[in-house]
């Protein structure tokens, strides 16, 4: 049995804690927090390999996207072999038009077994409209502009640099 605490990305607090067979997979995952927060289940959803400061990583889609059928699935993937250890974690993100994404983690683990999920805690209410992603990359310009000005002082135009003597 695993003990999965799921939170939503939001200002207020939004969790649920699930009590799961360790022999689920990833898929009955979806489908178990996508109920407890109140959704069908039917969007498109993907859960993405962490580390452990919650970076993201490899994605593990719904269905299964190559070509050969050689790549991973939520149906592929059973939770005992993705997340062996206490403390490992997963980003979940339901619904990319919506982007709902929550941070998933085995707080957990025993040999009790469970037959069916159950939700073992709710706090909190989901927002009518999920959050509004801000998806923006680090501004390095002027980093490079800083680095490089020194060194390169001596050349304020390439006009001025004779390279016929090389």
């Amino acid at each position: 049995m695993y003990k999965v605490r799921v939170i939503l990305d939001t200002k207020e607090d939004v969790i649920r804690t699930l009590m799961v067979s360790e022999n689920n997979s990833l898929e009955n995952l979806h489908f178990d927090i996508a109920k407890s927060f109140g959704f069908n289940g039917q969007e498109m959803a993907s859960f993405y390999r962490t580390d452990e400061d919650w970076n993201q990583g490899e994605e593990i889609p719904l269905f299964n996207m190559a070509e050969a059928g050689e790549g991973v699935s939520m149906a592929t993937c059973i939770l005992n072999e993705t997340l062996p250890n206490m403390h490992d974690k997963l980003i979940y993100v339901y619904d990319f038009l919506q982007m709902w994404t929550f941070y998933v983690e085995v707080i957990e683990q025993s040999d009790e077994a469970v037959t069916e999920t159950k939700m073992i805690l709710s706090i909190g209410q989901i927002p009518e409209e999920a959050p509004e992603k801000e998806f923006k990359a680090e501004d390095l310009s002027t980093d490079l502009e800083e680095e490089f000005d020194d060194e390169f002082n001596d050349f304020e135009s390439l006009d001025d640099f004779d390279f016929d003597n090389y």
